[in-house]
């Protein structure tokens, strides 16, 4: 279900297993209730979420004071987030910017539209992968729901084993993984990346030649020089 990754003072790091739900679902355990077994915490306070189909890193508050320090600096986007995806399909473009409003579709899903009154903000690289399939690295500035899912879907490269935005894709998970934080806290900086070739569990694709070498070249991601943002 997870690993804890590291133990702090006032928070937890955790890798959240793919397709582990975060809050109670269909009579599963809530995450937090299971992390606080292995911790020994009788109060765990969520401060960002992942969707269940998704891994890797999660950071969880021990304290009410921690849990809103940690939530304003999420809110206020001063906590620096990247993920690794895998999409089925070459994209229109390779790297770049993808923003724009989004808005509720059919069922569970949502769509990216050309307005930009609350704009989903994601910025990415990529890199060959195997056969029929790129590699991404992502870097949200907004904390949408379903937001790299939809932004790399709408440049024609929805993500392998995506069950809501590639149903017909047959793979052992989910290709989505939140892979690095970088934030400070209480005048301490922090780094924390989570490779998923380390647990075979975490999906069988990012062990392959090509994704493995690609990771290789994106293990420091705040390293790589992401372009400036320019204000619309």
């Amino acid at each position: 279900m997870f690993d804890i990754v590291v133990t702090h003072t006032d928070f937890l790091v955790v890798n959240k297993h793919p397709n582990v739900s975060v809050h109670k679902d269909d009579g599963e355990t809530m995450l937090l209730h299971e992390v606080g077994q292995q911790s020994g915490d009788t109060q765990l306070y969520l401060v960002h979420r992942l969707d269940k189909m998704t891994s890797g890193l999660l950071l969880i508050a021990r304290n009410a004071a921690a849990a809103s320090e940690l939530s304003q600096a999420f809110a206020k986007r001063k906590i620096e987030k990247y993920y690794l995806a895998i999409g089925a399909k070459k994209p229109k473009k390779k790297q770049g910017l993808i923003s724009g409003d989004m808005q509720r579709s059919r069922r569970a899903s949502w769509k990216l539209v050309p307005t930009y009154d609350n704009p989903a903000i994601t910025q990415f690289f990529s890199l060959p992968a195997e056969p029929g399939e790129r590699l991404f690295l992502c870097k949200p500035h907004t904390g949408k729901t379903h937001q790299i899912r939809v932004a790399l879907k709408s440049i024609g490269s929805p993500i392998v084993g995506d069950p809501i935005y590639l149903p017909t894709s047959q793979a052992d998970r989910g290709y989505l993984h939140a892979f690095a934080l970088r934030f400070s806290f209480q005048g301490t900086h922090f780094e924390f990346v989570c490779d998923p070739r380390n647990a075979p569990l975490l999906g069988e694709k990012w062990s392959s030649p090509m994704v493995s070498q690609g990771i290789d070249n994106w293990i420091k991601p705040w390293n790589i020089l992401w372009p400036e943002i320019k204000a619309r």
